[in-house]
């Protein structure tokens, strides 16, 4: 039975929202600049659900502020008004973080893609939140210079959402995630103030609130402009794809990696429908009907990478590995990660519809935590496509289903979820980079106590005492744990055209 702290439940569940009123539309109209209010209903659709297409809810209104005051007069009028409102970037996030809510505000971040500066001695540029992931790296090439982390989605999400999720991406593993690319934040608070977190270094004196809003899933404020840290280009660069017998001997083989003292900037691994979607959506030459895959990344300074790179492929013989295929360059380097990157979105070359979850477990534990997600895939009558983070444990099951099969998707979304809490079992967390937001917020409670759900839910109430900063998300609540929507179903009558939902 599920056990709420009753300071907690005072902290989450007593509050009241206003209403998006034709004066309320009137007068946020006037705060941004033309086209940047969106009413109507058909266009309001667009907003939604993020990536996360499960979970939908229009939204009473969207507005596209183009500057940071813009964000902080509407989220003024949104709290003089008490309307609550959800900051949403590309859309591409995974745990329906950007959800709406219904009687409440989108503030699209996408009009915000300016780069605001670029300090190439400091290694550094100051960038507004719709500016995309692949982007930096791209305006900063010609000074050999680019952003570590890369979300698999990096060409299309933006930095403001990998602030919101603490993003981290392949290379993680060697680089950290965004927290450990991020100077400063301009932040505007939920009454509208505009403050500075951060400074000119990663560690600052004080408190560091940058470090509590990064990764906090916009449900503190809204950031405007992020102050981004870049680094130099490795000197040398080499990547091998090995396969393997079984997932087992790709996991020993990872273990064994970090064990000998190498640090990879990336491994990657992936099952056989992962390779098979893989394969057929971008031909980036992995072997069909191999069991598991390990994309293994080096960089640095060359002698060293050369050296360690020899040890990688001798640990992967030691381990059973049938193939290793090495990139020799740049342009086969790119065919590997293109096929590695293209994986989510491979999945509809062999599946109608699918759930993505992001568990994180021990290294040590990934050969015993997939053969485990093997047999509950087994019992829900499911396929289950694997492609993760190998070496940090950053698992990415993918739930394969077909939402015109009645139940099919219930099953789906029972097995993602047992999935994720699963790797807590093992010792491991709920999400390594995709979020709580909406879809994972029941599953919290698996991973804190009452009493540590109590502080985050405080911190959270000093930022937004209101409760009206994208509500509803991260934070479970008796009312989303106990009426949890299911996958979205549209009606007969809308089917057919009779019906329209608003």
């Amino acid at each position: 039975m599920t056990t709420y702290a009753p300071e907690y439940l005072d902290l989450v569940t007593s509050r009241d929202s206003g209403r998006v009123t034709e004066a309320f539309r009137r007068e946020i109209a006037g705060l941004v600049s033309e086209g940047g209010l969106i009413s109507e209903p058909a266009q309001l659709r667009t907003y939604e659900c993020d990536g996360l297409t499960g979970f939908r809810v229009v939204p009473a209104l969207v507005v596209l502020p183009a500057t940071t005051d813009e964000v902080a007069a509407v989220v003024r009028l949104c709290a003089r008004e008490r309307v609550p409102f959800v900051a949403r970037g590309a859309g591409t996030g995974l745990s329906g973080g950007s959800l709406p809510v219904a009687d409440g505000v989108v503030i699209g971040l996408a009009r915000m893609r300016r780069v605001l500066s670029v300090d190439v001695a400091n290694q550094r540029a100051v960038v507004q939140p719709g500016v995309t992931n692949a982007s930096i790296s791209a305006m900063v090439a010609q000074h050999d210079l680019y952003f570590a982390p890369d979300p698999s989605s990096q060409v299309v999400c933006s930095i403001g959402g990998n602030v919101a999720e603490n993003s981290g991406g392949a290379h993680c593993l060697k680089y950290g995630f965004t927290t450990n690319h991020v100077y400063a934040l301009t932040f505007v608070t939920a009454d509208g103030s505009v403050v500075t977190l951060g400074g000119d270094s990663l560690d600052p004196v004080g408190p560091d609130l940058r470090a509590v809003v990064l990764g906090s899933e916009g449900t503190l404020g809204i950031v405007t402009e992020i102050t981004v840290r870049l680094l130099r280009k490795p000197e040398a660069v080499r990547t091998l794809v090995a396969d393997f017998p079984d997932a087992e001997h790709a996991g020993n083989a990872v273990s064994d990696i970090i064990a000998a003292g190498i640090v990879p900037a990336a491994v990657e691994m992936l099952d056989t429908l992962a390779i098979q979607a893989c394969e057929k959506a971008v031909q980036a030459g992995y072997s069909l009907g191999c069991a598991a895959a390990l994309v293994v990344e080096l960089d640095g300074v060359d002698a060293e990478v050369e050296g360690e790179f020899v040890r990688v492929q001798e640990i992967c013989r030691d381990n059973q590995t049938t193939n290793i295929r090495i990139a020799n360059d740049p342009d086969e380097r790119a065919k590997v990660w293109k096929g590695r990157k293209a994986a989510f979105a491979a999945m509809g070359r062999i599946s109608p519809d699918y759930f993505v979850q992001d568990g994180v477990i021990p290294r040590t534990k990934l050969g015993s935590t997939l053969s485990r997600i093997r047999e509950m895939s087994t019992e829900a009558g499911l396929r289950v496509a694997n492609v993760f983070h190998a070496g940090d444990g950053n698992l990415h099951p993918l739930v394969l289903y077909n939402a015109a099969v009645p139940g099919e998707a219930e099953r789906a979304e029972h097995l993602a979820t047992a999935i994720v809490e699963l790797c807590v079992e093992q010792g491991g967390s709920i999400t390594g980079e995709h979020g709580v937001g909406s879809d994972k917020a029941c599953s919290m409670l698996k991973m804190f106590s009452p009493e540590d759900l109590t502080v985050m839910a405080r911190i959270r109430a000093a930022f937004d005492p209101d409760g009206i900063c994208n509500p509803g998300k991260v934070l479970p609540t008796p009312r989303l744990c106990g009426e949890r929507p299911g996958p979205y179903r549209p009606h007969p009558l809308e089917a057919s055209g009779v019906i329209e939902r608003l």
